[in-house]
């Protein structure tokens, strides 16, 4: 199994995260909160998106990723796509 980290950088890189995150999202049937429909997880043939995601022990998926910017507020448009509870 290989897993990939995302690593953006500046409020440029931090913007285009956020899309391509959402994207990845969308392709895997991930809710913004990070639970994956039950009808999703039923199956689990493919797990493909373990590659980009990490599982919490509460089951939702977290992106494998860094952001980093001097200026927090860019950051903090997009935490509903960081955040765990663990």
């Amino acid at each position: 199994q290989r897993e990939c980290i995302s690593i953006h950088v500046g409020q440029a890189g931090v913007q285009i995260g956020n899309a391509c995150w959402e994207l990845y999202c969308l392709e895997h049937g991930i809710q913004p909160d990070g639970l994956m429909p039950s009808d999703k997880t039923a199956g689990r043939g493919d797990d493909s998106f373990n590659t980009f995601f990490s599982e919490t022990g509460s089951g939702k998926h977290v992106p494998r990723a860094v952001y980093v910017d001097l200026e927090p507020t860019v950051i903090g448009k997009s935490h509903h796509l960081l955040e765990s509870t663990e």
